[in-house]
């Protein structure tokens, strides 16, 4: 739920049938920064974002955050029935994320 939004206009409309079907998270997203945007200019209040954030939204778009190859082998693998799993390799990673956690939360 965004700020300020109401939380029994959902449910109103939910009651009535008129309520819209569900959307992707990326649409969602898109949706709400352009009503966003427009609302910002219909109030007349100037926004800003700081050249440290869009050089972060930058980075964001041109960093390859996956192997596509990868992807692409992995998903062969499961379409397959060949794909298998290494839980001793899984856990052994948790372990390790939950204690680099542990260790930044006590100092």
């Amino acid at each position: 739920m965004k700020i300020g939004q109401k939380p029994e206009l959902p449910a109103a409309l939910a009651q009535t049938g008129q309520a819209k079907p569900a959307k992707s998270p990326v649409a969602a997203r898109a949706e709400g920064a352009a009503k966003d945007a427009v609302a910002a200019s219909a109030a007349g209040v100037p926004v800003t974002v700081s050249s440290s954030v869009r050089g972060l939204d930058q980075a964001t778009r041109t960093s390859g955050d996956f192997d596509a190859g990868k992807v692409k082998a992995v998903r062969t693998a499961i379409e397959n029935g060949t794909f298998s799993v290494d839980a001793d390799a899984i856990a052994d990673k948790m372990l390790s994320n939950a204690q680099e956690i542990l260790a930044r939360s006590r100092g």
